[in-house]
């Protein structure tokens, strides 16, 4: 009897921390999605460097302060700190700052769907970085991924204007530039995930509120109520709520399952855009989901197999 009862428990306690996980999981999908079209509005009245350099230097402190009250250390070794900046100029400087210049030309769809690609790229990059020889399912990925995006792009015609380039290669560099990040990341850094994340924040939003400053000259009379109001979004929930339930995600649900539910990112953003902005949905950009995040998926299957094999070769090493 106790010993059904304690296989019961476990159970129940499993599967309240999977449900929890999966909740943690929506709501940081749900307000990372949503900042797609949030952007969108925010760029018709302020320059899209200083509107997140301004959100993201904000948001850093106050993710600081949350820190400091969850007692983590916010000081962190000068060792470190070359690491730190490698991080916060991949992850966040060019992540943010790429993929929001890349609204300016490109609809929610193409962008969000192009800048998803990182898994892919991260693949590709761990060839010359790390040796790692991509397999005929690393192959089978770059394929789908490939296919959907030549989908999404030849839906509406190939004839690209200057502009529509510039917002393929901004989005494009902001998914490559993120999967270096990630590759050259290999061991964790020592610090406290919250402070971490204020850190990288802070690090890789000052130079885009330099820059917003000297290259686009935003005045502060052109933001409206609604510009306002996406700001004060883009600034609590994407960089603050959403940071702090994708920890208490990671804390409850596999790695691989939780990077592999971030694929419901772009598709949120994507019906989002169609319902707020009236952007199109229709058969083209549905089979570019599909093959898109399909060749995703299956690139981050191929991530997780490769981390476990390199992890066991070290185990084995070790004995």
């Amino acid at each position: 009897m106790s010993h059904g009862y304690a296989a019961h428990h476990a159970a129940h306690k499993r599967l309240s921390t999977l449900g929890a996980g999966a909740f943690f999981l929506f709501v940081t999908a749900l307000g990372w999605a949503l900042n797609w079209p949030a952007m969108k509005i925010l760029l018709r009245e302020w320059p899209p460097l200083f509107s997140r350099g301004v959100a993201g230097v904000t948001a850093s402190i106050i993710l600081a302060i949350v820190a400091a009250l969850c007692g983590e250390r916010l000081r962190v070794p000068w060792s470190l700190m070359p690491r730190i900046m490698l991080a916060s100029c991949t992850n966040v400087l060019a992540w943010m700052g790429l993929s929001t210049l890349s609204m300016k030309w490109l609809s929610v769809s193409e962008g969000a769907l192009l800048v998803y690609t990182m898994p892919i790229w991260s693949m590709l990059l761990a060839w010359p970085v790390l040796g790692r020889r991509p397999s005929r399912m690393s192959l089978l990925a770059i394929v789908l991924g490939m296919s959907g995006l030549v989908v999404l792009l030849g839906g509406r015609g190939l004839a690209f204007d200057a502009g529509k380039l510039e917002g393929i290669a901004c989005a494009l560099g902001a998914a490559v530039l993120f999967a270096f990040g990630t590759v050259n990341s290999r061991d964790p850094l020592p610090v406290p995930p919250i402070a971490l994340v204020a850190w990288q924040v802070g690090l890789g939003c000052v130079p885009l509120v330099l820059a917003g400053i000297v290259l686009e000259h935003p005045s502060f009379a052109s933001l409206k109520p609604d510009g306002m109001a996406v700001m004060v979004y883009m600034t609590l929930v994407p960089m603050g709520v959403c940071y702090l339930t994708w920890f208490a995600t990671l804390r409850k649900l596999p790695a691989d399952v939780a990077a592999t539910g971030m694929l419901l990112v772009p598709i949120m953003g994507i019906v989002a855009a169609a319902c707020a902005l009236g952007e199109p949905l229709g058969a083209s950009e549905a089979v570019a989901m599909m093959l898109t995040l399909g060749g995703v998926a299956v690139a981050l299957r191929c991530g997780t197999a490769a981390r476990h094999a390199h992890q066991g070769h070290r185990s084995n090493r070790r004995v």
